[in-house]
């Protein structure tokens, strides 16, 4: 695989991937995730991943309301997986790194391996779509999305940079945002498992509206 990967379908990518399950944590297709790994368990993981050429691992939430067990909770079924384009060494040990978002999957397995982090054989054929750069973006009400948006930065004294957000593709700008969003993790997958665009924004919007109600009636004070 070339060091600057394009994957097209998946095809590309390996059926057995090693997964970091990371509560609250949401990666989507061409999306980055800044993640800063200091377990022993995932400073193996990475250097297996660089080791075995490919640079990819899946990201996925434990489902913690059906585990019995903390130290290996089950897992949801649907993740995504990233490939990674950034790393750097601390120098105490840690590394930091960012992954960028190729395509979801559907957990087929959990497979029974040596390593100490978990690794699934998955599917990434129900999300053919992720393949496609901005597929399906014209459909987003995107003057929804910046009103509550708006809404959300009011209530909560928060400034953002609109040049940026103006000039942002649909795409990019509603992927963003949900990555972003403060919500738990089961707004956060169903975030993830939305059919398309067009439905992860409103998901996003119907999250957003009801947390600004809720907050109106609480008095609950604006997020720090």
């Amino acid at each position: 695989m070339p060091i600057n990967a394009e994957y097209r379908g998946p095809a590309e990518l390996p059926e057995i991937v090693p997964v970091f399950p990371l509560a609250g944590a949401l990666l989507l297709p061409r999306g980055q995730m800044p993640l800063n790994i200091f377990e022993p368990r995932y400073l193996a993981m990475i250097d297996d991943a660089f080791r075995d050429g490919h640079r990819l691992i899946g990201m996925i939430q434990p489902d913690v309301t059906h585990s019995s067990s903390e130290e290996r909770p089950v897992l949801f079924k649907v993740g995504c997986v990233g490939r990674i384009t950034q790393l750097a060494e601390s120098g105490d040990g840690r590394y930091i790194l960012e992954l960028t978002g190729v395509s979801r999957f559907k957990v087929v397995e959990e497979m029974t391996v040596l390593t100490a982090y978990r690794q699934c054989k998955v599917d990434y054929f129900p999300f053919l779509d992720d393949f496609t750069a901005r597929k399906g973006e014209d459909a987003v009400d995107r003057d929804a999305l910046l009103a509550v948006l708006t809404d959300f930065l009011k209530a909560n004294n928060l400034k953002v940079d609109w040049a940026g957000i103006e000039a942002a593709p649909n795409e990019a700008l509603v992927n963003a945002l949900a990555m972003m969003s403060p919500y738990g993790p089961a707004e956060k997958q169903a975030m993830l498992e939305a059919p398309d665009l067009k439905t992860r924004a409103e998901i996003l919007i119907a999250v957003t509206e009801m947390d600004l109600a809720k907050k109106r009636t609480s008095g609950d004070p604006p997020l720090q």
